[in-house]
């Protein structure tokens, strides 16, 4: 990897891992719909007129119901559910959760038609990624307070879903011109709930600090630089930010906010890590047939070939295999 490719890796580590912290001190001092308003409405002003300067947005208007789809499942519900729940977790145990997206991607690509085999060491993956959640999940189940639990893990569906939509429905168009048209799509719909919930009084400076930082920091210049990223090193490169972000999300929590690292996080980060290394590891292709032996009366060499028999490879389907996109916090 180049030296401006591990600059753009380790700004996105950072970036994608710090909207969990932002997200815990803005829900102190506004309401939801107000937190998510300002994160996507300062994105859009952003990033809508780069996309129109790029000439981006009108190849969009063909596809316009599946990207609205891909907003809702992407966007506006996974930022609704995460500021909901983060209202009584921790940042550091919504960020570890999150990181439960790729397991979640693999499950549901394979559930709808994907063409990658679980081999024996991926169905290993998922099952250890699921023990993790499971153990993070346990305390809340146990103490009766499972709904934002169940708030973060529907967010972190959302975000294994947007990808496969995008894959499969998307192909081919702008991303940064998508993201630009979905932010613009998200502040609309929350305007009037964000009107009916305006703070009476000016939050303090803190949480302004938050919103401000969550709109410019982690969503407008987070998508560009991921862009750029992706354009660097790969895509599959990029994603293994997906891998860092819960120990940024961690660090922080505790260091900042003073969260408790108890044990149980400890493994449960080990169990999710690794299970997402293990899932979202590439099925290698099948070897091919053994040709069969020429016989001693072989054809001329202007006989036509054989037609290809029923065990001969099948060439991988590309559009079906999911794309692994890293968590948008």
């Amino acid at each position: 990897m180049s030296r401006r490719g591990w600059v753009l890796f380790t700004a996105m580590s950072v970036i994608w891992g710090i909207p969990y912290l932002l997200i815990k001190v803005a829900d102190g001092g506004v309401s939801v719909p107000v937190l998510v308003f300002a994160r996507v409405g300062g994105g859009a002003l952003v990033l809508l007129p780069i996309a129109a300067r790029r000439r981006e947005l009108g190849v969009l208007l063909g596809r316009w119901r599946w990207l609205a789809l891909f907003a809702c499942v992407e966007i506006i519900l996974p930022w609704l559910f995460l500021s909901t729940a983060e209202r009584r977790l921790s940042s550091s145990l919504s960020g570890l959760l999150i990181a439960s997206v790729p397991i979640i991607g693999v499950a549901l690509a394979r559930l709808t038609g994907g063409a990658e085999r679980l081999t024996p060491l991926r169905w290993a993956g998922l099952l250890g990624g699921l023990a993790g959640v499971a153990l993070l999940a346990a305390p809340g189940v146990r103490g009766g307070d499972a709904w934002p639990v169940v708030l973060v893990m529907l967010t972190a569906v959302g975000y294994a879903t947007g990808p496969l939509i995008a894959s499969r429905k998307l192909a081919g168009l702008p991303g940064l011109g998508m993201t630009a048209v979905c932010l613009g799509f998200a502040t609309v719909l929350y305007a009037p709930a964000a009107a009916l919930t305006w703070p009476a009084a000016l939050p303090s400076a803190r949480v302004l600090a938050s919103l401000a930082a969550l709109a410019l920091l982690c969503t407008a210049l987070a998508f560009v630089l991921f862009f750029k990223l992706i354009a660097e090193v790969g895509p599959a490169r990029a994603t293994v930010i997906t891998y860092v972000n819960p120990a940024v999300a961690v660090a922080l929590g505790v260091g900042v906010l003073g969260e408790p690292l108890t044990p149980e996080i400890i493994a449960a980060f080990g169990l999710i890590l690794a299970g997402s290394v293990l899932a979202t590891r590439p099925s290698l292709p099948r070897p091919p047939s053994r040709p069969a032996p020429v016989p001693a009366s072989a054809p001329g060499p202007d006989a036509p070939a054989p037609a290809p028999g029923p065990d001969a490879p099948a060439r991988a389907s590309g559009p079906d295999t999911p794309a692994r996109a890293a968590a948008r916090p």
